[in-house]
């Protein structure tokens, strides 16, 4: 064990987490940027484009489950590998889809061929490898850190807040350069693999019974019997009620909040665009001046943008509290704050500043779940099925991620307004505080 720790940093396996979670952070959290222009070039609807982000939120979280299956019977890296390349792939492929021409599109032509190139490309091929990318390094990171669990969790996941940082404002800058969406998948898709691959090689599972130099597991207080427990299987994981309930919190979390990621941007957008045409007496969105049009839209970025920066910041800063005081003070306080931040973001569209700080809380409390939800299940039934426990967990962010997006898609055309879609987000997040408040550990299962 001693020649392990010696000839294998144990941060190594950290770096790629932070790797891999980054390349996921670029491709889905800062799709909203794409809708607009997507729009423009091809004639899609709102939910049309809406539908590509929800189909590769299910298919990402279906996939990491048999994910974390093939992670622990094969090892992470090879599950890696694989991914990175297909994900990588699937994007690239985004930028070969052809719009139809100004003309066709003046004349009210459909492009329903190159629709599903999208939902195929981003949609199911990006959906595969991205979720074969992002589960293995969550289960295998805190093996190495059983002193720090929650820190090594959140560090394995800060990169999805921080690849969207990056994403929405170099997005946002290139489509304005190219004047069109499709070289962003175009450069970034390449990109996207050359990180996924570098993630791969980092991994590494630890020796049976790791213990890092100097530390050895806590013991009872007071001098109290040391009683032996194992962890819980994976079958016996999956039969236990508080995993469900653990999958139902998941879902309500998820729903909102990638609901919000798929669409801020959109709604920002709207929102300032209809207060300029008050202000100045427009008659409608068409008398917007250009150059007034990408300022607005620029503007908008920053709420993904500042959404990104705190989605990043908390997956870290949480992790440290969570090991010292447990998750479930921290889980009630975060969602019941986002039901207030759900309340408050359709008023706040209207000003940048305003939807910036709306997106920096929801940000802040929906990255937090990314640590806590897999530090719980780690206390609750310990780390042998890690990875097959998280992936079918994690199937939750899946569901919420085809109903989140595309429900508040279907809504916000409804209603022509995103206050609706906002206020059903309120409703699952309060749902939520009820099942952490009243959840309680399983029993521990005797060795």
């Amino acid at each position: 064990m001693a020649q392990t720790e010696t000839t294998y940093p144990r941060w190594i396996p950290l770096l790629g987490g932070l790797l891999g979670s980054t390349t996921c952070g670029l491709l889905l959290y800062a799709f909203s940027v794409f809708i607009r222009p997507l729009q423009a070039q091809f004639g899609w609807t709102v939910p049309e484009v809406a539908m590509a982000y929800a189909l590769i939120c299910l298919i990402f979280g279906l996939v990491t489950f048999p994910a974390g299956r093939m992670s622990d019977k094969y090892g992470p890296k090879i599950i890696v590998l694989i991914g990175s390349l297909l994900m990588a792939f699937g994007f690239f492929m985004v930028s070969t889809i052809k719009p139809p021409t100004p003309e066709a599109l003046a004349a009210g032509e459909k492009a329903t061929s190159q629709l599903y190139l999208l939902y195929l490309y981003y949609g199911v091929i990006c959906g595969l490898g991205g979720g074969m990318v992002y589960l293995p390094p969550i289960s295998t990171a805190p093996k190495w850190w059983p002193d720090r669990r929650a820190l090594a969790t959140g560090f394995t996941v800060v990169g999805l807040g921080l690849g969207s940082f990056i994403m929405a404002p170099m997005a946002t800058k290139m489509i304005a350069y190219y004047g069109s969406a499709l070289p962003v998948f175009k450069y970034v898709g390449i990109a996207m693999g050359i990180m996924g691959v570098a993630a791969a090689l980092c991994l590494k599972l630890p020796p049976a019974g790791y213990k890092p130099a100097g530390w050895n597991p806590p013991v009872p207080a007071g001098g109290a019997t040391v009683k032996a427990y194992r962890d819980y299987t994976y079958e016996e994981t999956k039969k236990s009620p508080q995993f469900w309930l653990l999958w139902l919190a998941y879902f309500c979390g998820s729903f909102a909040g990638l609901m919000v990621i798929g669409l801020i941007a959109k709604h920002g957008i709207d929102a300032m665009s209809l207060d300029y045409i008050r202000a100045n007496n427009l008659a409608s969105l068409a008398d917007i001046p250009e150059d007034v049009n990408k300022s607005i839209a620029m503007a908008a970025a920053g709420a993904p943008a500042t959404l990104a920066i705190f989605n990043a910041l908390v997956r870290i800063l949480i992790g440290p509290l969570a090991d010292k005081i447990g998750t479930k003070q921290i889980f009630v306080v975060l969602f019941a704050l986002q039901v207030g931040a759900m309340l408050v973001l359709f008023p706040a569209g209207k000003s940048a500043a305003l939807l910036a700080a709306a997106a920096g809380l929801i940000g802040w409390n929906y990255g937090a779940m990314f640590t806590l939800f897999p530090a719980t299940l780690l206390s609750y039934y310990g780390a042998s099925a890690q990875a097959s426990n998280y992936g079918l967990l994690f199937t939750a962010w899946g569901v919420a991620g085809f109903c989140g997006p595309y429900l508040g898609g279907k809504l916000q055309a409804a209603t022509q307004s995103f206050f609706v879609p906002f206020i059903v987000s309120a409703v699952l997040l309060a749902l939520a505080v009820f099942i952490i408040a009243t959840l309680k550990a399983p029993e521990q299962k005797s060795a």
